[in-house]
């Protein structure tokens, strides 16, 4: 039975790519993972639908979580907002996002943004599964 090490190397070999290097790219750039395997129209797809989502959840002044509140839901919007990868902290640079919801509309916005944090996540793993081989297209 081969290690994890072993098989992150044949992975590699028969890929070209190590699936840390897709997960951790797909992770900080919407649709790099993919790009990296060489899924141009899948890794299109998923930088155009997360950026715009998350663009329209700024227009809309949706907050965006910082790490250090005290209320377990605030800690969980935070998390999905961290899987925007460096668009959040892009938002944290440029202080983008609203710090409290003030409108109903922001609500909304708010949403957009963990959504699309999320989506990132999902989007990030599924390159890596079909960078290991436990997924084949």
């Amino acid at each position: 039975m081969a290690t994890g090490l072993q098989q992150e190397r044949q992975t590699e070999q028969r890929t070209g790519v190590f699936p840390a290097l897709v997960l951790v790219s797909g992770w900080l750039l919407p649709g790099a993972g993919h790009l990296l395997l060489g899924k141009w129209i899948r890794a299109l797809l998923l930088f155009v639908s997360i950026f715009l989502m998350f663009v329209i959840g700024i227009a809309l002044r949706g907050k965006v979580y910082l790490p250090n509140t005290g209320d377990p839901l605030d800690m969980l919007n935070f998390v999905g907002d961290l899987g925007l990868g460096a668009l959040y902290f892009v938002t944290r640079i440029f202080d983008l996002g609203a710090s409290s919801v003030q409108l109903a509309v922001a609500d909304y916005g708010t949403k957009f943004v963990v959504v699309a944090g999320l989506l990132n996540v999902i989007a990030a793993v599924d390159a890596h599964s079909l960078a290991t081989g436990r997924k084949l297209s």
